[in-house]
Protein backbone atom coordinates (compact mmCIF):
# COMPACT_ATOMS: atom_id res chain seq x y z
CA UNK A 1 0.00 0.00 0.00
CA UNK A 2 3.04 2.01 0.85
CA UNK A 3 4.62 1.76 -2.49
CA UNK A 4 1.27 2.33 -4.63
CA UNK A 5 0.97 5.45 -2.35
CA UNK A 6 4.33 6.49 -3.32
CA UNK A 7 3.44 5.64 -6.79
CA UNK A 8 0.91 7.64 -7.21
CA UNK A 9 2.03 10.56 -5.39
CA UNK A 10 4.79 10.42 -8.02
CA UNK A 11 2.63 10.61 -10.94
CA UNK A 12 0.82 13.70 -9.45
CA UNK A 13 4.12 15.48 -8.65
CA UNK A 14 5.55 15.24 -12.90
CA UNK A 15 4.80 18.59 -14.57
CA UNK A 16 2.52 18.94 -17.25
CA UNK A 17 3.60 18.31 -20.97
CA UNK A 18 4.26 22.31 -22.40
CA UNK A 19 1.48 23.97 -24.26
CA UNK A 20 2.03 25.29 -27.33
CA UNK A 21 1.24 29.28 -26.78
CA UNK A 22 -1.34 30.07 -28.69
CA UNK A 23 -1.31 31.61 -32.61
CA UNK A 24 -1.24 35.57 -32.19
CA UNK A 25 -4.22 36.61 -33.60
CA UNK A 26 -4.36 38.49 -36.54
CA UNK A 27 -4.76 42.32 -36.53
CA UNK A 28 -7.53 40.97 -39.17
CA UNK A 29 -9.17 38.25 -37.42
CA UNK A 30 -12.25 39.93 -36.32
CA UNK A 31 -12.65 42.15 -39.75
CA UNK A 32 -12.37 38.95 -41.67
CA UNK A 33 -15.70 37.33 -39.61
CA UNK A 34 -17.79 40.70 -40.37
CA UNK A 35 -20.35 40.61 -43.39
CA UNK A 36 -18.23 43.46 -44.64
CA UNK A 37 -14.90 41.35 -44.78
CA UNK A 38 -17.50 38.63 -47.74
CA UNK A 39 -18.50 41.43 -49.33
CA UNK A 40 -15.37 42.97 -50.37
CA UNK A 41 -14.17 39.36 -50.97
CA UNK A 42 -17.38 38.89 -53.17
CA UNK A 43 -16.45 42.54 -55.33
CA UNK A 44 -12.85 41.29 -55.53
CA UNK A 45 -13.41 37.96 -56.73
CA UNK A 46 -16.16 38.86 -59.49
CA UNK A 47 -13.51 41.36 -61.24
CA UNK A 48 -12.21 39.00 -63.86
CA UNK A 49 -15.90 38.53 -64.62
CA UNK A 50 -16.39 42.26 -65.33
CA UNK A 51 -12.70 43.65 -66.70
CA UNK A 52 -13.34 42.82 -70.37
CA UNK A 53 -15.51 43.76 -73.17
CA UNK A 54 -17.22 39.66 -72.55
CA UNK A 55 -16.37 36.92 -70.88
CA UNK A 56 -14.25 34.62 -72.31
CA UNK A 57 -15.47 31.20 -71.16
CA UNK A 58 -15.40 28.34 -74.30
CA UNK A 59 -18.81 27.10 -74.31
CA UNK A 60 -20.36 30.16 -72.06
CA UNK A 61 -21.05 31.38 -76.06
CA UNK A 62 -22.73 27.95 -77.11
CA UNK A 63 -24.80 28.34 -73.59
CA UNK A 64 -25.97 31.53 -74.50
CA UNK A 65 -26.89 31.48 -78.21
CA UNK A 66 -29.34 27.92 -77.45
CA UNK A 67 -30.25 30.33 -74.52
CA UNK A 68 -31.70 32.74 -78.02
CA UNK A 69 -33.01 29.50 -79.61
CA UNK A 70 -35.07 28.50 -76.96
CA UNK A 71 -36.95 31.59 -77.14
CA UNK A 72 -37.14 31.03 -81.68
CA UNK A 73 -38.58 27.16 -80.17
CA UNK A 74 -40.87 29.47 -78.14
CA UNK A 75 -42.01 31.37 -80.83
CA UNK A 76 -42.06 29.14 -83.80
CA UNK A 77 -38.98 30.04 -85.52
CA UNK A 78 -36.27 27.62 -85.04
CA UNK A 79 -37.37 25.03 -87.87
CA UNK A 80 -36.32 21.39 -86.53
CA UNK A 81 -35.87 21.68 -83.02
CA UNK A 82 -37.18 21.43 -79.78
CA UNK A 83 -37.04 21.79 -75.88
CA UNK A 84 -36.64 18.30 -74.20
CA UNK A 85 -37.60 17.45 -70.53
CA UNK A 86 -34.46 17.08 -68.94
CA UNK A 87 -33.27 16.12 -64.94
CA UNK A 88 -29.79 17.17 -65.03
CA UNK A 89 -27.15 19.02 -67.31
CA UNK A 90 -29.87 22.33 -67.30
CA UNK A 91 -29.70 24.48 -64.32
CA UNK A 92 -27.31 26.69 -65.40
CA UNK A 93 -29.25 27.06 -68.86
CA UNK A 94 -32.42 27.17 -67.25
CA UNK A 95 -30.86 30.41 -65.60
CA UNK A 96 -29.32 31.43 -68.42
CA UNK A 97 -32.69 31.65 -70.29
CA UNK A 98 -34.07 33.37 -67.62
CA UNK A 99 -32.26 36.38 -67.33
CA UNK A 100 -32.06 36.34 -71.31
CA UNK A 101 -35.49 36.72 -71.58
CA UNK A 102 -35.67 39.72 -68.51
CA UNK A 103 -31.95 41.83 -69.01
CA UNK A 104 -30.85 40.33 -72.55
CA UNK A 105 -27.65 38.36 -73.94
CA UNK A 106 -24.54 40.61 -72.38
CA UNK A 107 -26.25 41.12 -69.58
CA UNK A 108 -27.67 37.20 -68.90
CA UNK A 109 -24.05 36.34 -69.40
CA UNK A 110 -22.52 38.81 -66.64
CA UNK A 111 -25.06 37.76 -64.01
CA UNK A 112 -25.44 34.02 -64.50
CA UNK A 113 -21.81 33.33 -64.71
CA UNK A 114 -20.91 35.96 -61.40
CA UNK A 115 -23.52 33.54 -59.43
CA UNK A 116 -21.50 30.71 -60.80
CA UNK A 117 -18.40 31.99 -59.92
CA UNK A 118 -19.76 33.09 -56.16
CA UNK A 119 -21.28 29.69 -56.11
CA UNK A 120 -18.36 27.63 -56.50
CA UNK A 121 -15.73 30.18 -54.52
CA UNK A 122 -17.50 30.24 -50.94
CA UNK A 123 -18.52 26.58 -51.73
CA UNK A 124 -14.84 25.96 -51.79
CA UNK A 125 -14.38 28.24 -48.92
CA UNK A 126 -17.23 26.58 -46.48
CA UNK A 127 -16.16 22.96 -47.29
CA UNK A 128 -12.23 24.31 -46.37
CA UNK A 129 -13.71 26.30 -43.44
CA UNK A 130 -15.65 23.10 -41.88
CA UNK A 131 -12.89 20.77 -42.26
CA UNK A 132 -9.67 22.78 -41.00
CA UNK A 133 -8.77 25.76 -39.04
CA UNK A 134 -7.72 28.33 -41.58
CA UNK A 135 -9.75 29.02 -44.65
CA UNK A 136 -9.21 32.94 -45.64
CA UNK A 137 -5.33 32.18 -45.87
CA UNK A 138 -6.32 29.93 -48.88
CA UNK A 139 -8.78 32.61 -50.56
CA UNK A 140 -6.09 33.76 -53.64
CA UNK A 141 -6.04 29.56 -54.05
CA UNK A 142 -9.86 29.33 -54.14
CA UNK A 143 -9.96 32.73 -56.48
CA UNK A 144 -7.82 31.02 -59.22
CA UNK A 145 -9.22 27.73 -59.11
CA UNK A 146 -12.19 29.88 -59.45
CA UNK A 147 -11.00 31.09 -62.94
CA UNK A 148 -9.31 27.57 -63.89
CA UNK A 149 -9.49 25.35 -66.93
CA UNK A 150 -13.27 24.37 -65.91
CA UNK A 151 -13.97 28.11 -65.85
CA UNK A 152 -12.42 28.49 -69.06
CA UNK A 153 -13.59 25.15 -71.06
CA UNK A 154 -17.09 26.64 -70.22
CA UNK A 155 -18.80 23.50 -68.45
CA UNK A 156 -20.98 25.95 -66.01
CA UNK A 157 -23.26 23.08 -65.23
CA UNK A 158 -20.46 21.22 -63.89
CA UNK A 159 -19.24 24.32 -62.33
CA UNK A 160 -22.25 25.12 -60.74
CA UNK A 161 -22.90 21.60 -59.57
CA UNK A 162 -19.48 21.06 -58.04
CA UNK A 163 -20.00 25.06 -56.04
CA UNK A 164 -23.52 23.24 -54.67
CA UNK A 165 -21.61 20.24 -53.70
CA UNK A 166 -19.01 21.22 -51.93
CA UNK A 167 -21.84 24.03 -49.65
CA UNK A 168 -23.73 20.72 -49.38
CA UNK A 169 -20.40 18.61 -47.88
CA UNK A 170 -19.60 21.51 -45.61
CA UNK A 171 -22.95 21.16 -44.55
CA UNK A 172 -23.14 17.67 -43.52
CA UNK A 173 -19.55 17.44 -42.29
CA UNK A 174 -21.22 17.90 -38.84
CA UNK A 175 -23.66 15.17 -39.22
CA UNK A 176 -26.85 17.26 -37.51
CA UNK A 177 -30.52 16.35 -38.75
CA UNK A 178 -31.15 19.94 -39.73
CA UNK A 179 -27.44 20.16 -41.41
CA UNK A 180 -28.01 16.90 -43.20
CA UNK A 181 -31.43 18.08 -44.57
CA UNK A 182 -30.11 21.07 -45.86
CA UNK A 183 -27.24 18.97 -47.38
CA UNK A 184 -29.81 17.08 -49.65
CA UNK A 185 -31.86 19.96 -50.85
CA UNK A 186 -28.73 21.53 -52.19
CA UNK A 187 -27.15 17.81 -53.57
CA UNK A 188 -30.95 17.56 -55.42
CA UNK A 189 -30.52 21.24 -56.62
CA UNK A 190 -26.64 20.35 -57.85
CA UNK A 191 -28.00 16.89 -59.69
CA UNK A 192 -30.25 19.47 -61.87
CA UNK A 193 -26.56 21.13 -62.60
CA UNK A 194 -24.67 17.53 -63.42
CA UNK A 195 -25.06 14.82 -61.93
CA UNK A 196 -20.92 13.63 -62.16
CA UNK A 197 -20.17 15.83 -59.23
CA UNK A 198 -23.26 14.81 -57.08
CA UNK A 199 -21.82 11.00 -57.36
CA UNK A 200 -18.47 12.31 -56.04
CA UNK A 201 -20.20 14.56 -53.28
CA UNK A 202 -21.86 11.39 -52.33
CA UNK A 203 -19.39 9.17 -52.21
CA UNK A 204 -16.82 11.20 -50.11
CA UNK A 205 -19.75 11.97 -47.33
CA UNK A 206 -20.72 8.04 -47.60
CA UNK A 207 -17.04 7.47 -46.96
CA UNK A 208 -16.42 9.80 -44.13
CA UNK A 209 -19.92 8.51 -42.63
CA UNK A 210 -17.92 4.75 -42.75
CA UNK A 211 -14.93 6.07 -41.45
CA UNK A 212 -15.74 7.67 -38.50
CA UNK A 213 -17.65 4.22 -37.31
CA UNK A 214 -14.43 2.57 -37.76
CA UNK A 215 -11.58 1.20 -36.00
CA UNK A 216 -8.10 2.62 -37.25
CA UNK A 217 -6.84 -0.69 -38.98
CA UNK A 218 -10.61 -1.28 -40.68
CA UNK A 219 -9.90 2.49 -42.13
CA UNK A 220 -7.39 0.93 -44.50
CA UNK A 221 -9.50 -1.59 -45.63
CA UNK A 222 -11.75 0.94 -46.40
CA UNK A 223 -8.93 2.74 -48.54
CA UNK A 224 -8.61 -0.55 -50.48
CA UNK A 225 -12.17 -1.43 -50.72
CA UNK A 226 -12.65 2.24 -52.27
CA UNK A 227 -9.87 1.71 -55.05
CA UNK A 228 -11.38 -1.96 -55.39
CA UNK A 229 -14.60 -0.35 -56.28
CA UNK A 230 -13.13 2.10 -58.46
CA UNK A 231 -11.53 -0.56 -60.45
CA UNK A 232 -14.85 -2.61 -60.75
CA UNK A 233 -16.11 1.06 -62.25
CA UNK A 234 -13.45 1.19 -64.87
CA UNK A 235 -14.23 -2.18 -65.89
CA UNK A 236 -18.07 -2.21 -66.12
CA UNK A 237 -17.55 1.21 -67.64
CA UNK A 238 -14.82 -0.42 -70.72
CA UNK A 239 -17.54 -3.47 -71.48
CA UNK A 240 -20.68 -1.73 -71.40
CA UNK A 241 -20.40 2.14 -73.10
CA UNK A 242 -17.77 3.55 -75.81
CA UNK A 243 -14.71 4.85 -73.63
CA UNK A 244 -11.26 6.66 -73.86
CA UNK A 245 -8.35 6.26 -71.41
CA UNK A 246 -5.38 8.68 -71.95
CA UNK A 247 -1.87 7.98 -70.16
CA UNK A 248 -1.97 11.56 -69.62
CA UNK A 249 -4.65 11.55 -66.88
CA UNK A 250 -1.99 11.33 -64.33
CA UNK A 251 -1.07 14.70 -64.83
CA UNK A 252 -4.41 15.86 -63.28
CA UNK A 253 -3.88 14.47 -59.93
CA UNK A 254 -2.25 17.30 -58.68
CA UNK A 255 -5.21 19.93 -58.92
CA UNK A 256 -2.94 22.65 -59.52
CA UNK A 257 -3.62 21.95 -63.65
CA UNK A 258 -6.74 23.36 -63.25
CA UNK A 259 -4.10 26.81 -63.55
CA UNK A 260 -3.15 26.01 -66.89
CA UNK A 261 -6.17 27.49 -69.47
CA UNK A 262 -4.48 28.45 -72.27
CA UNK A 263 -0.74 28.89 -73.24
CA UNK A 264 2.46 27.08 -72.18
CA UNK A 265 2.89 30.28 -69.76
CA UNK A 266 0.31 28.91 -67.92
CA UNK A 267 2.83 26.09 -67.01
CA UNK A 268 5.07 28.39 -64.82
CA UNK A 269 1.65 29.69 -62.48
CA UNK A 270 0.56 25.76 -62.14
CA UNK A 271 4.10 24.15 -61.16
CA UNK A 272 4.52 27.31 -58.95
CA UNK A 273 1.08 26.75 -57.11
CA UNK A 274 2.28 23.32 -57.16
CA UNK A 275 5.74 24.40 -55.43
CA UNK A 276 4.40 26.50 -52.92
CA UNK A 277 1.59 23.73 -51.71
CA UNK A 278 4.79 21.07 -51.67
CA UNK A 279 7.16 23.70 -49.54
CA UNK A 280 3.86 24.11 -47.30
CA UNK A 281 3.65 20.49 -46.88
CA UNK A 282 7.16 19.32 -46.34
CA UNK A 283 8.46 22.58 -44.10
CA UNK A 284 5.54 20.77 -41.58
CA UNK A 285 5.46 17.28 -42.75
CA UNK A 286 4.44 15.88 -39.32
CA UNK A 287 2.06 18.31 -38.85
CA UNK A 288 0.56 17.72 -42.06
CA UNK A 289 0.20 14.18 -42.03
CA UNK A 290 -1.24 14.11 -38.80
CA UNK A 291 -3.96 16.96 -39.89
CA UNK A 292 -4.34 15.36 -43.42
CA UNK A 293 -5.06 11.95 -42.01
CA UNK A 294 -8.79 12.50 -42.13
CA UNK A 295 -8.98 14.17 -45.78
CA UNK A 296 -6.08 11.89 -47.45
CA UNK A 297 -8.06 8.83 -47.83
CA UNK A 298 -10.70 10.75 -49.78
CA UNK A 299 -7.79 12.75 -51.42
CA UNK A 300 -5.92 9.58 -52.49
CA UNK A 301 -9.14 7.56 -54.07
CA UNK A 302 -10.07 10.95 -55.75
CA UNK A 303 -6.61 10.79 -57.59
CA UNK A 304 -7.35 7.09 -58.16
CA UNK A 305 -10.46 8.13 -60.11
CA UNK A 306 -9.05 10.68 -61.91
CA UNK A 307 -6.22 8.37 -63.50
CA UNK A 308 -8.16 5.26 -63.91
CA UNK A 309 -11.78 6.11 -64.90
CA UNK A 310 -12.13 6.93 -68.84
CA UNK A 311 -11.59 10.24 -69.74
CA UNK A 312 -14.40 10.31 -72.20
CA UNK A 313 -17.52 8.14 -71.92
CA UNK A 314 -20.42 7.78 -74.53
CA UNK A 315 -23.02 7.30 -72.17
CA UNK A 316 -26.51 5.19 -73.83
CA UNK A 317 -29.13 7.97 -74.43
CA UNK A 318 -26.65 10.60 -75.85
CA UNK A 319 -24.70 11.19 -79.15
CA UNK A 320 -21.81 13.08 -77.52
CA UNK A 321 -18.92 11.56 -74.79
CA UNK A 322 -19.01 13.09 -71.62
CA UNK A 323 -15.48 14.12 -72.07
CA UNK A 324 -12.52 15.45 -70.11
CA UNK A 325 -14.00 13.52 -66.96
CA UNK A 326 -9.78 14.00 -65.46
CA UNK A 327 -9.66 17.77 -65.85
CA UNK A 328 -13.38 18.05 -64.73
CA UNK A 329 -12.75 15.89 -61.19
CA UNK A 330 -9.24 18.09 -60.80
CA UNK A 331 -11.06 20.67 -59.40
CA UNK A 332 -12.24 19.17 -56.65
CA UNK A 333 -9.08 17.92 -55.96
CA UNK A 334 -7.90 20.84 -55.85
CA UNK A 335 -10.52 22.17 -53.31
CA UNK A 336 -9.42 18.96 -51.34
CA UNK A 337 -6.13 19.66 -50.96
CA UNK A 338 -6.45 23.46 -50.11
CA UNK A 339 -8.54 21.72 -46.84
CA UNK A 340 -5.46 19.87 -46.47
CA UNK A 341 -3.27 22.25 -46.39
CA UNK A 342 -5.64 24.65 -43.87
CA UNK A 343 -5.01 22.96 -40.84
CA UNK A 344 -1.29 24.21 -40.79
CA UNK A 345 -0.24 27.36 -39.63
CA UNK A 346 0.48 29.98 -42.33
CA UNK A 347 3.56 31.37 -42.39
CA UNK A 348 3.69 34.80 -43.98
CA UNK A 349 6.25 33.97 -46.50
CA UNK A 350 2.84 31.44 -47.59
CA UNK A 351 0.51 34.09 -47.85
CA UNK A 352 3.53 36.01 -49.98
CA UNK A 353 3.72 33.30 -52.14
CA UNK A 354 0.17 32.13 -52.51
CA UNK A 355 -0.80 36.15 -53.67
CA UNK A 356 2.34 36.13 -55.86
CA UNK A 357 1.29 33.04 -57.73
CA UNK A 358 -2.09 34.28 -57.81
CA UNK A 359 -0.80 38.06 -59.49
CA UNK A 360 0.85 36.17 -62.02
CA UNK A 361 -1.97 34.08 -62.87
CA UNK A 362 -4.74 36.57 -63.38
CA UNK A 363 -2.33 38.72 -65.04
CA UNK A 364 -1.56 36.11 -67.65
CA UNK A 365 -5.81 36.08 -67.85
CA UNK A 366 -6.43 39.54 -68.45
CA UNK A 367 -3.91 39.65 -71.11
CA UNK A 368 -4.77 36.73 -73.19
CA UNK A 369 -8.63 37.57 -72.66
CA UNK A 370 -8.01 40.89 -74.29
CA UNK A 371 -7.01 39.11 -77.36
CA UNK A 372 -9.41 37.13 -77.59
CA UNK A 373 -11.56 39.28 -77.22
CA UNK A 374 -10.18 41.41 -79.34
CA UNK A 375 -10.41 38.67 -81.97
CA UNK A 376 -13.81 38.55 -81.35
CA UNK A 377 -14.20 41.81 -82.24
CA UNK A 378 -13.40 41.11 -85.93
CA UNK A 379 -15.60 38.20 -86.06
CA UNK A 380 -18.86 39.98 -85.27
CA UNK A 381 -17.29 43.03 -88.02
CA UNK A 382 -17.64 39.95 -90.38
CA UNK A 383 -21.15 38.49 -89.32
CA UNK A 384 -22.79 42.04 -89.69
CA UNK A 385 -21.98 42.05 -93.23
CA UNK A 386 -23.74 38.89 -93.61
CA UNK A 387 -27.52 39.02 -94.73
CA UNK A 388 -29.71 37.95 -92.31
CA UNK A 389 -30.15 34.47 -91.48
CA UNK A 390 -27.46 32.79 -93.12
CA UNK A 391 -25.90 29.41 -92.12
CA UNK A 392 -22.41 30.31 -90.46
CA UNK A 393 -19.14 28.12 -90.20
CA UNK A 394 -15.98 29.61 -88.18
CA UNK A 395 -13.41 27.20 -89.36
CA UNK A 396 -10.27 28.69 -86.95
CA UNK A 397 -8.69 27.25 -84.44
CA UNK A 398 -5.68 27.55 -82.20
CA UNK A 399 -4.02 24.13 -81.50
CA UNK A 400 -1.43 25.61 -78.73
CA UNK A 401 -4.49 26.22 -76.32
CA UNK A 402 -5.33 23.68 -73.27
CA UNK A 403 -9.12 25.22 -73.86
CA UNK A 404 -11.08 25.39 -76.58
CA UNK A 405 -11.41 28.89 -76.80
CA UNK A 406 -12.35 29.86 -80.33
CA UNK A 407 -14.99 27.43 -81.90
CA UNK A 408 -17.80 28.62 -80.10
CA UNK A 409 -16.97 32.49 -81.01
CA UNK A 410 -19.63 32.49 -83.77
CA UNK A 411 -22.64 31.40 -81.83
CA UNK A 412 -22.23 34.66 -79.89
CA UNK A 413 -21.78 36.47 -82.80
CA UNK A 414 -24.42 34.91 -84.53
CA UNK A 415 -27.25 35.92 -81.92
CA UNK A 416 -30.19 37.65 -83.67
CA UNK A 417 -28.06 37.97 -86.82
CA UNK A 418 -27.11 34.07 -88.44
CA UNK A 419 -27.17 30.51 -87.90
CA UNK A 420 -24.10 28.84 -86.09
CA UNK A 421 -24.19 25.92 -88.52
CA UNK A 422 -21.75 24.01 -86.01
CA UNK A 423 -23.82 24.33 -83.31
CA UNK A 424 -22.75 21.13 -81.53
CA UNK A 425 -25.54 20.89 -78.26
CA UNK A 426 -29.00 20.05 -80.37
CA UNK A 427 -27.78 17.01 -81.90
CA UNK A 428 -25.41 15.67 -79.28
CA UNK A 429 -28.83 15.07 -76.65
CA UNK A 430 -27.08 16.14 -73.67
CA UNK A 431 -28.72 19.60 -73.61
CA UNK A 432 -32.52 20.61 -73.63
CA UNK A 433 -32.08 21.91 -77.20
CA UNK A 434 -32.74 18.62 -79.72
CA UNK A 435 -32.73 18.37 -83.11
CA UNK A 436 -36.04 16.93 -83.66
CA UNK A 437 -37.08 16.77 -87.51
CA UNK A 438 -35.47 17.97 -90.41
CA UNK A 439 -33.59 21.69 -90.00
CA UNK A 440 -31.75 23.65 -92.22
CA UNK A 441 -30.17 25.80 -89.20
CA UNK A 442 -28.13 23.57 -87.35
CA UNK A 443 -25.98 20.45 -88.08
CA UNK A 444 -28.38 17.58 -87.62
CA UNK A 445 -26.21 14.52 -86.16
CA UNK A 446 -23.45 15.26 -84.04
CA UNK A 447 -20.42 13.70 -86.68
CA UNK A 448 -21.42 16.05 -88.73
CA UNK A 449 -21.45 19.08 -86.08
CA UNK A 450 -17.80 17.37 -84.90
CA UNK A 451 -16.62 17.47 -88.70
CA UNK A 452 -17.48 20.88 -89.17
CA UNK A 453 -15.60 22.19 -85.93
CA UNK A 454 -12.45 20.05 -87.26
CA UNK A 455 -12.20 20.78 -91.05
CA UNK A 456 -13.25 17.49 -91.96
CA UNK A 457 -16.47 17.82 -93.29
CA UNK A 458 -17.32 17.43 -96.70
CA UNK A 459 -20.40 20.40 -97.86
CA UNK A 460 -23.25 18.97 -99.51
CA UNK A 461 -25.72 20.43 -101.56
CA UNK A 462 -28.39 20.82 -98.88
CA UNK A 463 -25.45 22.73 -96.88
CA UNK A 464 -25.96 25.83 -99.44
CA UNK A 465 -25.62 29.01 -99.14
CA UNK A 466 -22.73 28.69 -96.24
CA UNK A 467 -20.71 31.25 -95.17
CA UNK A 468 -17.33 30.07 -93.52
CA UNK A 469 -14.99 32.27 -92.26
CA UNK A 470 -11.20 31.83 -92.13
CA UNK A 471 -8.08 33.29 -90.95
CA UNK A 472 -5.51 34.39 -94.07
CA UNK A 473 -1.61 34.34 -93.56
CA UNK A 474 -1.81 37.51 -92.52
CA UNK A 475 -4.00 37.07 -89.77
CA UNK A 476 -7.11 38.95 -91.49
CA UNK A 477 -10.27 37.22 -91.42
CA UNK A 478 -11.94 35.98 -94.74
CA UNK A 479 -14.70 34.69 -95.82
CA UNK A 480 -15.64 32.22 -98.67
CA UNK A 481 -18.76 30.84 -99.67
CA UNK A 482 -17.52 26.74 -100.00
CA UNK A 483 -19.08 25.00 -103.16
CA UNK A 484 -20.65 21.24 -102.63
CA UNK A 485 -18.05 18.41 -102.33
CA UNK A 486 -15.49 20.32 -100.70
CA UNK A 487 -14.07 19.80 -97.17
CA UNK A 488 -14.41 22.83 -94.59
CA UNK A 489 -10.72 23.03 -93.62
CA UNK A 490 -9.47 24.66 -91.07
CA UNK A 491 -7.06 27.68 -90.63
CA UNK A 492 -4.97 28.49 -87.68
CA UNK A 493 -4.70 31.54 -85.37
CA UNK A 494 -1.74 31.96 -83.86
CA UNK A 495 -2.69 35.39 -81.49
CA UNK A 496 -2.01 34.28 -77.94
Amino acid sequence: MKKAATARTKSRSVAPPPVAAPARPSRFAGFSRTPLAYVLTSLAVLIPCFWQSRVQAGDLASHIYNAWLAQLIGMGQAPGLGIASQHTNVLFDLLLSTLFRAVGPAAAQRIAVSVCVLVLFWGAFAFVAAVSRRSWAFAPVLAMLAYGWVFHIGFFNFYLALGLCLFAMALAWKARQTRLIGAAVLLGLAYAAHGLAVAWAIGVLVYFWLWRRLSKRARGYLLGAGIVFILAVRVAIYFSMPSRWYSNQLWHITGADQLWVFGDKYKLAAFALAAVWTWMAASRRRAFFASASVLAPVFILTAAAIVLIPNSILIPGYNHQLAYVAERMSLPLGVMICAMLANLPVRPANTAALSAVAVLFFGFLYADESALNAFEDQIDQVVMQFPPGQRVVLSVADSGLEVNALTHMIDRACIGRCWSYANYEPASAQFRIRVIGKSGIVASTDADSNRMQNGTYVVKPADLPMFQILIDQAGQLVVRMPPAGEPLQMTLWKGL
